[in-house]
């Protein structure tokens, strides 16, 4: 007889259960685009990786609506796209990340391979700046969420300890009639409480937050090509009519005058 199946020891085991990716529908609904910039390039810095040239007092540095201005001991600098227009992550990101390279053996590692590739000239070295530039921004925004906010808004809302799973529960599911029992639910959370902490850390209450990340998401299928009624359904709207009033009210225009934009494959 066959023994029992052992598990592969080559797999990656955690210590703990997995949380909840507070990013992960961010990095899946909008691209993300990194690109290292030359001296005489075009394009505005917002990503830098700035320190002393011995690695002492390194940081990475991401500023969503660029530098116009470069710190003195600025060494390396990147445009960064997140879909920024279209993206209520980076509209409600704070002016500036800082993030110190001591803080994190990760970040450090990830900014050394940067440094090198950046300081050599071996084959594949554009395409390999901009990933890593990219895992930078990532880690970036890693550090500004788990930092927290001052003031409401999403940030805040994924800092948070325990709400945070019902936003990102939203982000995972928009298709899902959530109600807001459910939702508390996920918090851990009574509906009076969750209700009350929703709309003081977000600004805003859990279903108008639902409509609007609902809608945000039609948007971009309908820029991808989905029709009316697959964007509709995709989003968890309940008919297409009832699709077309909300969007029409949000962005002032019916969701069928809205034109695709496919001069690159989509995400979505």
């Amino acid at each position: 007889m066959l023994g029992a199946m052992k598990r592969p020891t080559f797999m990656i085991q955690s210590p703990n259960p997995p949380k909840m990716d507070r990013l992960a529908a961010f990095v899946e609904v909008f691209k993300l685009r990194v690109a290292v910039l030359s001296p005489g390039d075009a394009g505005v810095p917002a990503l830098l990786l700035a320190g002393a040239e011995d690695g002492t007092e390194g940081r990475v540095i991401f500023r969503p609506g660029g530098f116009s201005e470069l710190p003195p001991d600025a060494r390396v600098a990147a445009s960064v796209d997140f879909d920024n227009d279209a993206n209520p992550l980076i509209s409600a990101m704070p002016e500036e990340v800082s993030v110190p390279l001591d803080g994190s053996p990760a970040l450090q590692a990830t900014a050394a391979a940067f440094m090198a590739e950046a300081e050599g000239s071996r084959c594949g070295r554009s395409a390999a700046l901009n990933r890593l530039a990219e895992v930078l921004v990532l880690m970036a925004l890693r550090s500004a969420i788990d930092a927290g906010a001052q003031k409401p808004g999403l940030f805040a809302a994924l800092a948070h300890p325990s709400l945070h799973r019902a936003v990102v529960s939203i982000h995972d599911m928009p298709s899902r009639q959530w109600t807001v029992d459910d939702l508390a639910s996920r918090s851990a959370m009574s509906r009076s409480t969750f209700m009350s902490t929703f709309r003081t850390i977000v600004g805003t209450t859990p279903m108008a937050y639902l409509g609007a990340w609902r809608l945000t998401l039609a948007r971009r299928y309908l820029m991808a090509g989905d029709p009316v009624k697959l964007a509709a359904r995709r989003t968890g709207f309940g008919s297409a009519e009832a699709f077309s009033r909300a969007f029409s009210r949000a962005y002032g225009h019916a969701p069928a005058a809205l034109k695709p934009a496919r001069a690159s494959p989509s995400k979505v």
